[in-house]
């Protein structure tokens, strides 16, 4: 009996241990998967997993994992957020993808890689009570949404299942209130947007993929054509032909330098006997400094100037509306030097959310795409509220300024204007929590809109004429001196901000001459008069600020596609940016000119902008959206019919040495011909009985021997020629591959290493940098050696702006001096 007790205690504990050890297992198994969760959370900020069983959360989807992380915060339990990090449909990449016979239906499918981010939403979509699609408020984000619905909506319902409802949200702020009053108002998705972008994508398509391969045979493989693309590098090509054919014409002024009470202010000749002068020449001019000197003299060497009429009057000037997408990509690029991709890049950081210490994400500014300056009374009382602590009651403007009563040409109206979601947020309070650029953008944002509610700036105008009767006694003649200037009575706006300006911009009445207070009859005195040349000038290269402008001016694109014009452009290298200012490349007036030639109806600017309009009303239901693919195909297709691939080789380059050429091989004519990887010249018998064919260019030339070394296998090195110019190869090649840059004969003043040229990745720009890479050493100008007045140092930058020509400035020191005209004309590098 003893023995069986002992015996069962034995097997009890035995049971009891094992129970421990299997309990502790387990628990050492929900810690470690408690543990790779709370790694997959960390490994995935983009989403806020919530707590409940399976159908009792909603899924909210976006597109930006930023946007989701402050979304996720806001909504909180109950919420699952995710992010499709863009489109997850397109078109196919290596064929046309549409079916043109069928009403122009596209054949959508999955982008690589996108197939798991759609399985993990269907899987997630199975668990939801509701699915909210919450891309951007703008007809691109209607389609995303659209494609979404498609993807996420059950192929086969089972009878009496429910279906899991699908809601549009649109998030125009994130902020907390703003996010949970757009869910607790979801909508559905605008199909009208749907068929627009749709319309806009299929168009694109079939301009690319059909006109493309006209650009290969006739000018280069691999380049491509787009629709609103070529249209907006026509603009700067067309403006480089109007540079190029422009003949200046010399005129001349007449200035007078005057001072009163130590105050210094000029007066320009405006008259002569009654009305205004047009002076041609320096003889003239001359002639007029003669009549002034018949006045008499004084100690300075000119007889005083009687004060004639005093005309003072009060301006007002209002400050501007809250910022669009257009006028916030030219001002951030004329105040801030930003590109249209960068300042669009900064928006969106600032619109999707920052985190701002304690507060955690918060989206800074509405949403960015956006043509319209209207405002919301919310907003606008906000504003003002926080504008009367900050500077007083008297710089408010008199009552809310929503800026929404005139509606632009082209304006959608969609949305807000550009603007802070709280006013109250000043950039230098929040300065520590943003990237230098975000900043720079956030105060451009706050200044603007905070100005935009703030009383107009008050000038005092004036306008002082000094009427002068001078000349021979029997030839006497009246001169009309005129100086006009103002000074700022109360600064209202200005106080805050102040818009920016550039070449070709009016000048702005905060920027005129202040004037000292003068009275009829008064004698000023004249320091010097002074005559001089002027010519007139050709129409300005266009900036991105001005060409953002004329691209808005003009209704081609929409605000949201102006980024991807103007970098679209640089990337194909088809104009460069130097000197802040867009240069058409050999290649770029190269396509200009075959797709101009070819297709003049579809590459203008009346029919591109014309097409914008007929994509508004198809998102406004006034127009089928096959229809309007219909009306441009048919003429378009015509146009691919009837292409002669000679004449376009010869219209887009210089042939005309071709008519004297011979075959090397045959003597035959030589004529031009467009194939799978270009333009070439070949035979006119060839393939029958000649295979003589060569490059465009002529025949390849031969690699100049160099005194340079390769760094690689210390063999001498020849100049070669790439498509971006010269650069220095190992005359061993293919055998050794080493290569340099092209020297520059000057040396870098931090480490002595020779400064060559190089190329920026993105955009190909020129700059210069030190040969050695440990070196950080970089000039965006073309260093030249030539002999620093102050130090000594061989080695200056080549600059040039048109205030003051070409110029230099020294690469150690920074002493700066002129150069006589005469000099060799500068290569200036952007």
């Amino acid at each position: 009996m003893a023995v069986r007790k002992t015996a069962a205690k034995r097997a009890t504990a035995k049971s009891s241990a094992a129970k421990k050890t299997a309990t502790k297992r387990a628990a050492a198994k929900t810690k470690a998967t408690a543990k790779a969760a709370a790694r997959r959370r960390v490994s995935e900020p983009d989403i806020e997993e919530e707590a409940g069983p399976p159908g009792s959360s909603a899924l909210v989807i976006v597109e930006s994992p930023a946007k989701a992380r402050t979304i996720g915060k806001y909504l909180g339990r109950g919420f699952r957020v995710r992010a499709t990090v863009g489109h997850i449909m397109d078109l196919p990449q290596k064929k046309l993808g549409i079916d043109v016979e069928n009403g122009f239906e596209p054949v959508l499918e999955p982008i690589p890689g996108k197939e798991k981010t759609i399985n993990e939403l269907k899987t997630l979509a199975k668990d939801s009570s509701e699915i909210f699609i919450a891309t951007d408020p703008d007809r691109e984000g209607e389609a995303i949404a659209h494609h979404l619905a498609v993807q996420l909506r059950p192929k086969r319902v089972a009878k009496g299942s429910v279906v899991t409802p699908v809601r549009r949200v649109l998030f125009h702020e994130i902020t907390k209130d703003a996010v949970k009053r757009a869910i607790a108002n979801a909508g559905v998705i605008d199909d009208r947007k749907v068929e627009a972008q749709q319309a806009r994508r299929v168009l694109d398509r079939l301009v690319g993929y059909k006109a493309s391969p006209l650009l290969w045979k006739t000018v280069k493989k691999g380049l491509s054509a787009g629709r609103v693309q070529t249209v907006a590098l026509r603009l700067i090509v067309e403006r480089e032909r109007d540079i190029r054919a422009f003949n200046p014409v010399e005129y001349w002024s007449v200035t007078a330098a005057l001072e009163k009470s130590k105050q210094r202010f000029t007066a320009k000749l405006h008259q002569i006997d009654g009305k205004k002068i047009e002076i041609p020449n320096q003889a003239m001019a001359d002639g007029i400094l003669r009549d002034l000197r018949s006045r008499g003299s004084s100690p300075t060497g000119w007889a005083p100037f009687p004060v004639g009429e005093v005309k003072r009057r009060e301006r007002r000037k209002n400050p501007a509306a809250p910022f669009t997408t257009s006028t916030l990509q030219q001002e951030a690029a004329k105040k801030l030097g930003f590109g249209s991709k960068r300042t669009m890049r900064m928006a969106q950081d600032l619109y999707e959310g920052i985190e701002i210490g304690a507060e955690g994400a918060v989206g800074l500014i509405t949403y960015m795409r956006t043509d319209s300056t209207r405002v919301s009374e919310t907003s606008a009382t906000a504003a003002q509220d926080y504008l009367r602590v900050l500077f007083g009651k008297e710089y408010l403007a008199a009552g809310l300024q929503l800026h929404g009563d005139g509606k632009a040409k082209n304006a959608q109206d969609a949305h807000e204007g550009v603007r802070p979601t709280d006013p109250t947020k000043r950039p230098e309070d929040i300065k520590k929590y943003l990237s230098a650029d975000q900043f720079k953008l956030y105060q451009l944002v706050w200044q603007r809109f905070m100005a935009s509610q703030m009383a107009p700036a008050v000038f005092d105008t004036t306008t002082i004429d000094f009427d002068l009767e001078c000349g021979p006694k029997d030839a006497r003649r009246h001169f009309l001196f005129r100086s006009t200037g103002s000074i700022v009575k109360f600064q209202g706006f200005l106080a805050l901000y102040r818009e920016a300006r550039e070449e070709g911009d009016h000048k702005a009445l905060e920027d005129e001459q202040a004037l000292p207070e003068l009275v009829k009859g008064e004698e000023v005195p004249v320091h010097d008069i002074t005559p001089n040349q002027h010519f007139t000038e050709p129409p300005p290269r266009f900036s991105e600020a001005s060409l953002v402008k004329e691209l808005e001016r003009l209704g081609i694109g929409r605000p949201s596609t102006y980024a991807s014009i103007i970098s679209t452009l640089a990337d194909r290298r088809y104009v460069n940016l130097e000197q802040r200012r867009f240069f058409p490349t050999e290649l770029g007036e190269t396509v200009e000119k075959v797709m101009v030639m070819q297709f003049p109806e579809v590459f203008n600017v009346g029919f591109t902008s014309g097409m914008e309009e007929e994509l508004d009303k198809i998102e406004e239901g006034e127009l089928p959206w096959r229809k309007v693919l219909q009306d441009f195909y048919t003429p378009f297709e015509k146009s691919l019919g009837t292409v002669k691939v000679e004449a376009l080789i010869r219209e887009a380059h210089d042939l005309s040495a071709l008519e004297t050429e011979r075959c090397k091989e045959c003597g035959g004519k030589l004529e031009p011909r467009g194939g799978f990887f270009g333009p070439y010249i070949a035979c006119e018998n060839n393939p029958k009985t000649c295979k003589y064919t060569r490059p465009l260019k002529g025949e390849r030339v031969a690699p100049v021997l160099t005194e340079h070394m390769c760094q690689l296998c210390g063999s001498p090195m020849v100049i070669r020629q790439s498509k971006n110019g010269q650069f220095l190869g190992c005359s061993t090649f293919p055998k050794c591959r080493g290569t340099r840059s092209m020297p520059t004969g000057v040396f870098c003043p931090k480490s002595g290493g020779e400064l060559v040229e190089r190329r920026s990745k993105k955009r190909q720009s020129a700059f210069y940098a030190c040969e050695h890479e440990t070196c950080d050493f970089v000039v965006w100008n073309k260093p030249v050696a030539e002999t620093c007045g102050e130090c000594g140092y061989v080695g200056a930058e080549a600059k040039f702006t048109k205030a003051r020509g070409d110029h230099r400035k020294c690469l150690k020191c920074g002493n700066e001096w002129d150069v006589e005209p005469a000099d060799e004309a500068v290569e200036v590098a952007g």
